[in-house]
């Protein structure tokens, strides 16, 4: 990568010239994104467990549900910045659903709930919760 490069997306002139260094890019692959996931202070998984402690719960990644995460990064092309949303999309239900269960316990993500083939928890219907919305909505 040059300083011309740096120009040409969009960077001015005036702060390239401030750059004492220019350092090549290499492109991230499975293995980096995984890393990127687990390792820092502030990883995503970190930061999923730790809510999960929170509410009395664990979670648990396997290491084929990293690297799906990972693999759809780079399907993607968003690499590590894509990693958040992949993982916000795979935990939506259950960050919602997580302080209202009564049972918590421990949920593992495995490879089938990052491809959406499985969910992280089953929904437990609530005998006569069902019918309790059905006579709200015919009321309003």
């Amino acid at each position: 990568m040059t300083s011309d490069d740096l120009t040409e997306f969009g960077m001015i002139p005036e702060f390239i010239g401030r750059l004492p260094v220019l350092a090549p890019l290499n492109p991230l692959d499975e293995s980096t994104l995984i890393n990127i996931l687990t390792e820092p202070r502030n990883a995503l998984v970190k930061q999923y467990q730790k809510f999960f402690e929170m509410e009395g719960a664990e979670l648990e990644f396997a290491p084929s549900a990293l690297s799906a995460i990972a693999k759809l990064a780079l399907e993607r092309d968003t690499g590590a910045r894509g990693l958040r949303s992949i993982i916000e999309s795979v935990m939506l239900d259950i960050q919602y659903e997580l302080p209202d269960l009564e049972k918590k316990g421990k949920f593992v993500v495995t490879e089938e709930v990052v491809k959406g083939l499985k969910p992280l928890f089953e929904k437990v219907e609530v005998p006569g919760e069902a019918s309790l919305q059905n006579e709200t909505k015919l009321s309003a």
